[in-house]
């Protein structure tokens, strides 16, 4: 599990820290930051991945757009916290050179062991240190050979490469026919007929069991490869003694969303984020959709605006796992446990999160936080 990130110039993350539960949920104002910290996740993910030109051209981003805009300085730095089974806590730090989109040091340690240095144009592995002769982008994790990595090296570089974002799920993405894969479904569900045409025939039916919990009338998931090579994802309906069959071009938002969703948890992957996760989905099935997150056997990272989504977290969940982020005086995004101010605790005693979440004016609460931090 990740524990914890700190993450300093990232657009709007300055000296940026964050704890994380197995399900952390983000809430705040509209441009607090909750959807920059899901893309700082998403970057660190890539760089274990490397590739970085790619990944901004998905985004549609340039280099420069990843800076803040509230300092002069050019790298972006970071540290992760990962808690594994076998090592305990592995910490990853480094600092991004914008530019050349490479770390440009890097260290990787575990209660005071150091398995990964990379400084000054060197890299050393455990004991052993070489120049660096060759060209990547992000982690040099992401162009070492796996014979030149150790297992806790290794278990790092899954732990991160595992974040799967899917903070840019659309209706109009989700609807695309593509013609493969690769295990992704995209940042913004495009590859979603292939993902599941992929994942095989117990992916499907688990998925329309699932599905059938809500739309009682579905009878069939299915996907089918047309001659061009497109993958075409349709599903049956009955109605009485007709039957009808609908393609992803005209299924409802809502299920295409929902079905996305369920697919990814099944799919896999050790840390899912989603953005405005209650967007086109039915109220009715909200609490369908947020039992399945906390139970689920990923970490889980959402943002809302949504109290009917805290309604549905029991309160020792969204004691630890809710968050409340706002910006400083200087713009900066920062984070704090919603239910450790001390005035939305107290509405605890009496009300639902999500009860205290709608009794708890946002706009007004940043000078009780401010007065925390003093403390």
């Amino acid at each position: 599990m990740i524990k914890s990130i700190w993450v300093d110039n990232f657009k709007s993350l300055v000296d940026f820290e964050l704890n994380l539960e197995k399900f952390t949920c983000l809430v705040g104002l509209n441009g607090a930051g909750k959807s920059t910290v899901l893309q700082a996740m998403d970057f660190l993910s890539q760089l274990m991945l490397g590739n970085l030109d790619d990944w901004l051209k998905q985004r549609q981003w340039v280099s420069a757009d990843l800076n803040s805009k509230l300092t002069s300085r050019s790298n972006i730095n970071f540290r992760v916290v990962v808690e594994h089974a076998n090592f305990g806590e592995i910490a990853w730090s480094g600092s991004v050179n914008r530019k050349s989109l490479n770390c440009t040091s890097e260290r990787v340690e575990v209660t005071g062991t150091v398995h990964l240095r990379v400084d000054d144009a060197h890299c050393a592995l455990g004991k052993d240190k070489f120049p660096i002769v060759f060209e990547y982008q992000g982690s040099i994790l992401s162009g070492l050979k796996e014979s030149q990595i150790n297992s806790v090296l290794q278990a790092l570089k899954n732990a991160i490469g595992e974040i799967k974002s899917l903070d840019l799920l659309s209706p109009e993405m989700l609807r695309s026919r593509t013609k493969s894969a690769d295990g992704k479904l995209g940042l913004g569900g495009e590859k979603l007929s292939a993902f599941i045409h992929e994942s095989g025939p117990e992916v499907k039916d688990k998925l329309k069991a699932e599905l059938q919990n809500v739309y009682t009338q579905l009878e069939s998931v299915e996907t089918k490869s047309l001659r061009s090579g497109w993958k075409q994802l349709e599903i049956t309906e009955r109605f009485g003694s007709q039957q009808l069959k609908t393609t992803a071009r005209h299924m409802n938002d809502g299920m295409l969303r929902l079905m996305a969703i369920l697919a990814q948890l099944e799919a896999g992957s050790n840390f899912l984020l989603f953005d405005e996760i209650e967007n086109g989905i039915n109220p009715e099935l909200i609490e369908y959709l947020i039992d399945h997150l906390v139970a689920a056997k990923q970490q889980i990272l959402v943002t809302t605006h949504s109290p009917m989504i805290l309604n549905y977290l029991e309160d020792d969940i969204a004691k630890k796992g809710v968050a409340c982020l706002y910006k400083n005086n200087q713009g900066h995004t920062r984070a704090i446990r919603l239910f450790d101010i001390p005035s939305v605790a107290k509405k605890l005693e009496f009300m639902g999160p999500g009860e205290a979440f709608i009794d708890t004016e946002l706009i007004h609460l940043n000078q009780e936080i401010e007065m925390l931090r003093k403390q």
